[in-house]
């Protein structure tokens, strides 16, 4: 298992931890991890369930597809790797799954989100806040969206909500700061321009209070802010594991624009971006080691991969993983956490997943062994956990 080492400007140190069950769980099942893809053919919609093989990194279905509510858009991986949550649009809920001994997914509760059209999902790296965009007031199909937060229970389950927040037209992206405790919104305003909204989280209640450069006024469903522009139609949104830097992918123009995040959690734009993009960026990663950004093209059917320079966070283009086809309609991308080695994507129009091998230190990618694997009918996200304790990378700013 390899360790990659992060910019020495970002003044961190990386500490390796090889845990033996770890490496037993790589070496003698030969399993270093499970992919999640949500599906929404069907009503209700179906989350397929997959195997990595460590060596080759092809996959296996395990199990039969778990029901999931109306409509499954995406989700997200506790930390601790041991429950998943997805969000059902349709039904305006959060389902939490506990990954079983054999990596089948049971489901344990439904969650209402308190607000209306839910589109995206993130958990705080310390696993204790889970937070839900809502496109929409509960009870409303117009106007402007609020974000929900849920305490994380020492189990798992989650705990009784705060009062939905205010925030911006159509919420369609967030992520949350490992270091610092920022929480950022990507929203489209698709009558004038696209906005980041950033907040700084209250680690005790999880409660969010605007940065300056973010201002919100108003009601649920009747707010009017003011944030960090974000190109025209932005799609998705993600932060470098230190904390530096931010990236949004904007869906109209073809780019994907780079913030620096500054101390007290504003954005500044890169001054040498945007950076091209393939048509129609659909969502993007960011791998473990913070070196490598890819990004999924819906209607270019791609995968681009990019270089993060450590100094400046400017993406340079990943030699080998120029326009890597991947099967028709990508909608999501994301790198195993156990061995940081595979890349898939969930492909909505052919109903597939595409695996990658990527190069650590070139970010190319060359297609793993019996890609594409076939899953549900219209596949719309997914998301990889570890097998078990792993090789793991401490980051200490």
């Amino acid at each position: 298992m390899n360790l990659h080492r992060i910019g020495r400007t970002a003044k961190i140190s990386v500490v390796s931890v090889a845990m033996v069950l770890g490496l037993a769980s790589c070496s003698l099942d030969y399993t270093a991890g499970y992919v999640y893809m949500t599906t929404n053919k069907s009503n209700p919609g179906v989350i397929d369930q997959y195997s990595i093989d460590f060596d080759s990194g092809s996959l296996s279905q395990i199990g039969t597809p778990v029901a999931a509510g109306n409509n499954p858009v995406t989700l997200v991986a506790a930390p601790n790797g041991q429950f998943v949550y997805v969000i059902n649009q349709g039904d305006s809920t959060v389902q939490e799954f506990a990954v079983q001994g054999d990596g089948t997914l049971a489901s344990q509760h439904v969650y209402a989100t308190g607000g209306a059209h839910p589109a995206a999902v993130a958990i705080d790296p310390q696993g204790a806040f889970l937070y839900v965009t809502n496109s929409y007031a509960a009870g409303a199909s117009t106007g402007t969206g609020v974000v929900s937060i849920f305490p994380v229970n020492a189990d798992n389950s989650l705990g009784t909500p705060l009062t939905p927040q205010p925030v911006g037209i159509k919420p369609v992206g967030i992520t949350v700061s490992y270091f610092n405790h920022f929480v950022y919104v990507v929203e489209q305003q698709t009558t004038t321009t696209g906005l980041i909204l950033g907040f700084s989280q209250n680690t005790t209640t999880g409660a969010l209070t605007p940065v300056s450069g973010t201002t919100i006024s108003g009601t649920a469903g009747n707010s009017v802010v003011t944030g960090f522009a974000a190109g025209v139609v932005p799609s998705a949104i993600a932060e470098e594991p230190t904390s530096r830097f931010i990236y949004v992918t904007d869906q109209a123009a073809n780019h994907l624009i780079g913030f620096t995040v500054l101390p007290a959690g504003g954005l500044l734009p890169m001054v040498n971006g945007p950076f091209a993009t393939g048509l129609f960026p659909a969502n993007l990663t960011i791998d473990p080691t913070g070196k490598l950004i890819y990004v999924v093209n819906y209607n270019g059917s791609t995968v681009e991969g990019y270089m993060i320079d450590e100094a400046t966070g400017t993406a340079s283009g990943a030699v080998g993983a120029f326009a890597t086809g991947t099967g028709t309609g990508p909608t999501c991308v994301a790198v195993d956490p156990a061995l940081g080695d595979f890349l898939y994507t969930s492909n909505s129009l052919d109903n597939t997943v595409t695996g990658e091998r990527l190069s650590p230190n070139t970010g190319g990618l060359q297609g793993v062994q019996n890609s594409p694997f076939n899953g549900s009918a219209a596949p719309t996200c997914l998301a990889v956990v570890p097998n078990g304790p792993h090789a793991t990378q401490t980051i200490i700013p």
